[in-house]
């Protein structure tokens, strides 16, 4: 085993917010002044492309009443080049975007962690992230947030695992500069600054390190030729601005004072020629309008009306009042906007039946809407039906039906009258997801809406106001790898089709084309395989490119969108099960027909018989080789006919920082969906029950000496032919350095039976290990032995044996519906609306010193039991089981 590299020292650890140090050696008091008290630590000589694990422990006061808060604190991440400057890097893997600090992750109270007590007075606290490269450094704050007493940090370190003990992953994307200039196109507001801010990283700083060379052209496309305002003019090189770097990464922001009747913008990065030096340019700049056209300058301090803003806007624009009029759009040009959200919607659920005041949104039950509704409506205490409610999507149906266009007029008045832009009656409302859903409900309804009547201004306003900050989203490259980034570039493009006359409609269409090819270049590459380890996200990130594909269509990059859809679609539709649905891994929903919902997407001549056949043939079985392309994700199934039939998936896409599930599995045979995941979490924001769902005691996986798993990568490490069955090798990282984990799969071809064993190693001293496996709320459970458990389904039975190679048994339970506090919630899965429902889960356990191996086998008869035994003796799995020396 590889095992770490030594823990960097840290530098001297800096205080704020009344934050000082401890009582101890190499202990940190953090206060009570809420996001401000923190902690800092700074380590280097780290390895780029490489992960690292920040553990420490952390003691709270016994008053301590903010025990069950899922946020208590925040450990924040701030990757550095190696002479401490910051990079200002879109992603991180493992970690979220936060507000103060640029990643980050939280750390929940007392009441989650593991313990005897109610709340236990101290803990272990890790975090695992992915450091891209260039960064060698990183800075972690460890800060204040919703703690009513201070709190002590101990013996803070950073590990990372040997390169060797790394399976390859392939690393974000880094544009390197050279001679020839990377270029980025830009539509222009005729007379207004363009701004772009970026950041260049160099590996030796330099007085000279890079330059952005400056093009207008006007309507027509043609050149302008410079002097423009603040460039240098080289006769070689043309208009362009130096960007030097007194250290290794140096941000920057080019105010771009367009010439006269400049229309477009070409704005080229590149090193300068002939110097050698390393360059990069760390991500897409930000582009964003000048000062006065940003929607909070044009808001103000008021709380506007939608036409007040429109009468704003022509003031800070400096027009007369007379150009809102001109704004206006005809119907018939708003008509025939495409609603591309709507239409993946469709894609999606099928078309949407007309609505009668009566809502079923978020999986919950129907719910009436009120006569006279303020907005703040929450019948459910639900964030996603909070965030659908306030996306106005369900007044479409409404306005379809006989009675109710008007109805549905009368409500978006109310809202965008009970909505003023800076006080939304429900924070909600500014979601991103419910901002650009809501913008083409507005774009829709208009162009129903009766020509010149007051009510048209008010739509009008509204859509205004939502363009704007949708072009805030889009241009600050904010959720850049994420479905919420697409959507909001899809909306802006519907805004900017709708109000054609807009002084900034033009701009609004070229950021939204640009954040539309950004995103699918990152999310679905271009032979069809989709990163995000959710396959429900995977088909929904389809769906919205299918929708864009036939939005576009006098657009070439309809084309691109489309083929990349199109390669997509084959591996999806081998990834279903015989029943129809994809493997719930990561934020999945309840109640969805995968199926059905994959032969909207691959249209009517998809007929059943062709998803049935797709789904036969499937995908090939994942190669041997860890760097192939494989999904993330194994999928056996069992449909022949004259059986009932069977499916396994077990997933090892990378764990990002959201669900703990690399290696988890579902399991059916005879019909009968055994092992399931606890799923449903998409229905749950946060809280306890969110945390039990995306943990690892919602899911299928086992874990070393009572330590969730973190964020890390997994990889197929083999796959080995045997009599009658297959064994996937499955190597992870998730548990960090200090252990080597490897899964072992072995199924029988027929799905009659199935043995999980998972190996751990670490260095030195004794290691427990406990497995979990989730069984359908509707299987009966109970231990008939100590070495035996069994499960029943009406008639059917299926029979678990624990396996012990390395090490020693140390017990099997049943746990069902355990929910004395977050940190010891157990045995629950997620039905409709987020709700928990009690299941029994089993669970099993190993001992040992230095290094354990072993697990269940799963058979539905004794014939399975027999021949999986027979596979287990055999020689062909004794170097896998065995593992690699120490």
């Amino acid at each position: 085993m590889s095992g770490p590299t030594p823990s960097p020292d840290p530098s001297p650890a800096r205080y704020a917010g009344g934050a000082h140090p401890g009582a101890g050696e190499d202990e940190h008091v953090v206060g009570t002044k809420n996001r401000w008290s923190r902690v800092v630590l700074a380590y280097g000589d780290l390895v780029p492309d490489g992960w690292c694990e920040v553990r420490f422990g952390i003691a709270w006061d016994a008053d301590e009443t903010a025990a069950a808060a899922p946020d208590f604190a925040l450990v924040g991440i701030d990757p550095q080049a190696q002479d401490g400057s910051s990079l200002d890097l879109d992603q991180v893997l493992g970690l979220d975007r936060t507000q103060l600090d640029p990643h980050g992750t939280w750390i929940a109270g007392p009441a989650y962690h593991p313990g005897e007590a109610a709340a236990p007075r101290a803990a272990l606290v890790r975090v695992a992230f992915m450091l891209p490269a260039p960064a060698a450094r990183v800075a972690v704050t460890i800060r204040s947030w919703r703690n009513t007493r201070p709190f002590v940090v101990t013996r803070p370190q950073l590990s990372q695992a040997r390169r060797d003990a790394l399976a390859p992953l392939p690393s974000r994307r880094r544009r390197r500069l050279g001679p020839e200039p990377v270029w980025f196109d830009h539509v222009l507001v005729p007379g207004r600054p363009l701004v772009l801010r970026g950041q260049i990283f160099a590996a030796t700083p330099g007085e000279h390190a890079a330059h952005a060379r400056i093009l207008y052209r006007d309507a027509d496309g043609t050149p302008i030729p410079p002097p423009y305002p603040g460039t240098i003019v080289l006769p070689a090189l043309g208009a362009f601005v130096d960007l030097p770097t007194q250290q290794q990464a140096r941000r920057f922001t080019l105010d771009l004072m367009p010439p006269p009747d400049a229309a477009r913008v070409s704005v080229g990065f590149a090193a300068w020629d002939g110097d050698g030096r390393p360059v990069e340019l760390i991500d897409d700049p930000e582009v964003a309008l000048d000062d006065r056209l940003r929607l909070e300058s044009v808001s103000g301090d008021d709380l506007l009306a939608a036409p007040a803003f429109l009468a704003r806007l022509a003031e800070h624009l400096e027009l007369s009042d007379a150009a809102v009029a001109a704004w206006c759009p005809p119907r018939r040009t708003v008509a025939a906007v495409p609603p591309i959200l709507a239409r993946a919607r469709a894609l999606q659920d099928g078309e949407a039946k007309a609505g009668a005041g009566v809502l079923r949104l978020a999986a919950c039950p129907d719910w009436p809407v009120p006569e006279t509704p303020d907005w703040t409506e929450d019948p459910f205490r639900s964030v996603p039906w909070r965030i659908a409610y306030q996306a106005l999507t369900w007044l479409w149906p409404m306005a379809e039906s006989p009675d109710g266009p008007e109805r549905a007029l009368a409500l978006a008045l109310s809202w965008s009258a009970g909505n003023p832009w800076g006080d939304p009656a429900d924070g909600l409302a500014l979601h991103p997801a419910a901002l650009a859903q809501r913008a083409e409900v507005f774009v829709r309804l208009l162009g129903r809406a009766p020509e010149g009547e007051a009510a048209a201004l008010v739509l009008t306003g509204e859509i205004a106001r939502h363009g704007f900050a949708l072009a805030e989203i889009v241009g600050q490259n904010a959720l850049a790898r994420s479905l919420l980034q697409l959507e909001a570039a899809a909306a802006l493009l519907g805004v900017a089709r709708a109000l054609p006359a807009l002084p900034v409609a033009a701009h609004w269409t070229g950021l939204a084309l640009s954040g539309v090819a950004a995103c699918i270049e990152r999310q679905i590459r271009p032979d069809g395989s989709i990163p995000d380890p959710s396959l429900h996200r995977r088909l929904d990130l389809a769906t919205l490119g299918r929708a864009l594909a036939e939005g576009l269509t006098d657009h070439p990059l309809a084309a691109t969108i489309a083929g990349r859809v199109e390669a997509a679609m084959p591996g999806l539709t081998g990834l279903l099960d015989p029943g129809g649905r994809l493997p719930p891994f990561g934020d999945t929903p309840h109640g969805v027909d995968h199926a059905a919902w994959i032969g909207r997407l691959r249209g009517r001549r998809a007929l059943e018989t062709d998803l049935v056949a797709d789904r036969r043939r499937g995908p090939p079985p994942p190669p041997p080789e860890p760097a192939a392309p494989s999904g993330g994700v194994i999928v056996l199934r069992q449909d022949a006919p004259g059986r009932l039939w069977g499916h396994l998936a077990c997933t090892y896409a990378a764990n990002g920082s959201g669900h703990r599930d690399a290696t988890s599995f579902v399991y059916a045979t005879e019909g009968v969906r055994w092992i399931v995941e606890a799923g449903g979490s998409s229905l749950v924001e946060t809280g306890a029950v969110r945390h039990h769902l995306v943990s690892a005691q919602g899911h299928n996986v086992a874990a070393p000496d009572g330590r969730e798993p973190m964020a890390g990568e997994a990889w197929l490490a083999g796959v080995t032919a045997l009599d009658g069955a297959t064994a996937y090798e499955i190597g992870t990282g998730v548990h960090g350095p200090a252990y080597a984990h490897a899964r072992l799969v072995v199924a029988l071809h027929d799905l009659s039976g199935l043995v999980v064993l998972d190996r751990f190693a670490t260095r030195g001293g004794p290691i427990a290990m406990e497995g979990l496996l989730h069984l359908g709320p509707d299987i009966l459970a109970a231990i008939v032995s100590p070495r035996r458990a069994m499960a029943q389904h009406g008639r059917s039975r299926l029979a678990f044996t624990p396996i012990v190679q390395a090490g020693r048994a140390a017990g099997l339970a049943i746990v069902n519906g355990r929910n004395d506090r977050p940190g010891t919630m157990q045995g629950f899965v997620s039905q409709a609306a987020g709700a928990l429902t009690p299941s029994s889960v089993l669970r099993y356990a190993l001992s040992g010193t230095d290094r354990v191996c072993g697990g269940m086998m799963i058979a539905s008869d004794t014939v399975a039991e027999g021949r999986l035994a027979t596979l287990l003796a055999g020689r062909a799995l004794a170097p896998i089981l065995a593992g690699p020396e120490s």
